[in-house]
């Protein structure tokens, strides 16, 4: 048995640093055919389901992610580095023509630009037999999937609500224009939301400013008996629940990459959740581990 299975993106994620490479008005500044030489390179497994399986398992709890990976040269790489990080390889699955791959390019003060590929993936395949054995997991947390359409991500979480199962649900922006309307039937599966202010905004239609993230969030978007949380980065996060509004302001941080940030933030979330902390505990813990995050190069 699993303490928590996540369902989400696997990546591998190559790290490049260049001081030589300008950066005007907050954009790397590349030639058409130029040539830059990287002072650092890193090389790691990312994407939010493995990122938020590793973060999990780091806090003691007994994670598998559910994710696709292709058959290629980066197979074995993946599986050794979930491997290591003992997260259970168990619910992967090998499709022969798939690649997901990010290349992330850094500055010396942490800012980055990302060049992702992935090959367009619309199910995850979700047969008999790994839905049983998905039943014997404890918790549940589904990440970004854009590719995944929101009826199958629907169908996934209606059989684990039907099986008593706790879910955590993260959506990203792709899903977050479709708007709240259309995203409702998904957010009644989820026991737990987890998203940015900006997502959020998206949700509604409006602007960030024009939101006051004191008042109660989860009002707006139907999530009252619920527990909705909102992470704002330099800002911190918000925990609303019943009506009671939480902050948790931001610890400081040198920052070297921001990449896995917000993933972070949701396994200290999760981890201090399954000791049945409170919820100001539990934003505590996210926030913590993320400044660990991003005081290093890489998501986990």
């Amino acid at each position: 048995m699993y303490d928590l299975v996540t369902i989400g993106d696997v990546t591998i994620d190559l790290f490049f640093r260049s001081i030589s490479i300008p950066v005007v008005d907050s954009k790397f500044s590349l030639s058409v055919g130029g040539k830059y030489m990287a002072e650092y390179f890193f090389e790691s497994v990312g994407g939010g389901g493995a990122n938020v399986a590793i973060g999990a398992t780091n806090h003691g709890l007994n994670t598998a992610v559910f994710s696709k990976i292709g058959e290629n040269s980066f197979k074995q790489i993946i599986l050794q580095k979930l491997l290591k990080k003992m997260v259970s390889t168990e619910f992967l699955i090998h499709d022969p023509s798939f690649t997901n791959i990010s290349t992330i390019l850094l500055s010396s003060k942490g800012e980055k630009s990302v060049i992702h590929h992935a090959t367009l993936h619309e199910d995850l395949d979700v047969n008999e037999v790994i839905r049983e054995k998905l039943l014997s997991s404890k918790l549940f947390y589904m990440g970004n999937l854009p590719d995944i359409s929101l009826s199958r991500k629907e169908a996934l979480l209606s059989f684990l609500k039907k099986n008593n199962k706790k879910v955590y649900l993260n959506i990203g922006t792709s899903d977050c224009q479709k708007r709240l309307h259309k995203l409702t039937p998904l957010l009644k599966l989820a026991d737990i939301l987890i998203i940015n202010t900006y997502e959020y905004a998206q949700l509604l239609g409006l602007k960030k400013e024009k939101i006051d993230f004191t008042k109660d969030c989860a009002k707006q978007i139907m999530f009252s008996d619920k527990l909705l949380i909102l992470t704002d980065g330099p800002g911190g996060s918000y925990g609303y629940f019943e009506g009671k509004v939480h902050h948790k302001p931001a610890y400081k941080a040198t920052v070297i990459d921001t990449t896995g940030a917000g993933d972070a933030y949701v396994a200290g979330f999760i981890s201090s959740q399954m000791k049945d902390e409170s919820i100001e505990k539990s934003m505590e813990m996210g926030s913590l581990y993320a400044v660990k995050i991003i005081e290093k190069v890489g998501a986990n």
